[in-house]
């Protein structure tokens, strides 16, 4: 399998992980504080990234990438998962979800700011109608959606973007999973802190769906699933492979209705699929031009 076929391949599976974080996060902010949620993540898989860099002997990141690893950290260790926490208090997961495609053109332009990426001009057509059909499906709910969760949401998106792109870039040199562990290592102490300061005066009330929720977005969400994406975005391209993400809200509005019961409208499916359709497009006029050296995974 060559370095692009690969890339779709590791793509894929990330974009599989991901598509249960937000029912996961959902389920755990019915019984968890956002930020505690956040924190005790973050340290989760913190403390696992801290054991997986120790035991194969990664050697430290140079001083010139400590900035990249600042902007993941930020983007994708606190940003998206706090914003989403805290918005997921006032809308539904399957809500949620449909912002979800808005993030293959948030990483695709972070992907050209901060990754050297080229699509061409008929690429940036397929991703603004897709994220112009998402807007509308927002701006069309109304009274029935929320405002504060729909902002907070597009805030959400814009820092996963920036947070993908920026960590994408960085892999090709330092590979994908150490780059999501040293962004949880130089956060460790901050989340840590912030956990024991922002934990329940009790668990008694938590129920077992919320550690259910807790341990899926700290293990598969905060780790597993980067190490699959970093590498994807990094032999396939940013804003190629980044469109895979459009397929994330199939898969997440099928575990909000089976898992969490909750209403799947047939504008929601409608919408879905018309940004799908819209990635194929793009996908098509994306300059796939692959790095020709890419750190060992």
């Amino acid at each position: 399998m060559d370095k692009t076929a690969s890339g779709w391949v590791s793509g894929f599976i990330g974009v599989l992980i991901f598509s249960g974080s937000l029912p996961a996060t959902r389920v755990a902010v019915m019984d968890f504080d956002p930020i505690f949620l956040t924190a005790a993540r973050a340290a989760i898989a913190g403390l696992l990234g801290l054991a997986m860099l120790l035991l194969f002997r990664q050697k430290r990141p140079e001083r010139g990438d400590l900035m990249s690893l600042v902007i993941v950290a930020l983007g994708v260790v606190v940003g998206f998962p706090l914003l989403t926490a805290l918005a997921l208090k006032h809308v539904t997961s399957a809500h949620s979800i449909i912002f979800v495609g808005l993030l293959p053109l948030a990483t695709a332009i972070f992907g050209v700011i901060r990754g050297g990426d080229r699509p061409r001009p008929a690429f940036w057509l397929f991703s603004c109608l897709g994220s112009a059909l998402v807007a509308g499906f927002a701006l069309a709910q109304g009274g029935s959606a929320s405002p504060l969760g729909d902002s907070l949401m597009l805030a959400a998106i814009i820092a996963c973007g920036l947070g993908y792109a920026e960590g994408a870039a960085l892999s090709r040199r330092l590979g994908g999973w150490q780059v999501i562990c040293w962004a949880l290592v130089l956060s460790l102490p901050v989340m840590l802190t912030l956990t024991l300061m922002t934990k329940p005066a009790s668990f008694d009330g938590v129920g077992i769906n919320a550690w259910i929720g807790l341990a899926y977005v700290s293990l598969f969400s905060m780790l597993i699933g980067f190490v699959f994406w970093y590498r994807g975005l990094a032999l396939g391209g940013i804003a190629a492979v980044g469109q895979l993400q459009l397929l994330q809200p199939f898969f997440g509005l099928a575990l909000a209705a089976t898992l969490l019961h909750e209403q799947v409208s047939p504008v929601m499916i409608a919408v879905t699929v018309a940004v799908v359709l819209c990635v194929v497009g793009a996908k098509r006029f994306a300059k796939q031009a692959v790095p020709q050296q890419v750190a060992a995974q």
